[in-house]
């Protein structure tokens, strides 16, 4: 998949209403929020242990596969439910979060 498809999948699910699964080698399943995407870079606000507490991370798309995680659906009630929400592969460890 070339970056500017997954520019084109991703860019939909820039939406601080709705969430993503991103999985990183060493942290599977976890919850992120897309704040941006260029053809070249996804930004993520991912969820921590710390209440109201975010991992901002700029990735390189070359560096993420695209999928779909059918194990939950979308959360905002004012729109249609979806069976399934974006999801994101990394495959290298996450980067340490620093308070």
């Amino acid at each position: 998949m070339t970056n500017e498809e997954k520019e084109q999948l991703i860019r939909p699910w820039i939406d601080p209403e709705e969430r993503i699964t991103v999985h990183f080698l060493d942290a599977p399943d976890l919850n992120a929020e897309v704040t941006g995407c260029t053809e070249r870079l996804v930004d993520l606000a991912i969820e921590t242990h710390v209440t109201h507490m975010k991992q901002h991370l700029s990735l390189p798309l070359s560096q993420v596969e695209v999928s779909e995680d059918f194990s939950h659906y979308t959360r905002d009630p004012e729109r249609p439910l979806q069976g399934s929400r974006l999801m994101l592969v990394i495959n290298e460890k996450r980067p340490a979060i620093i308070y």
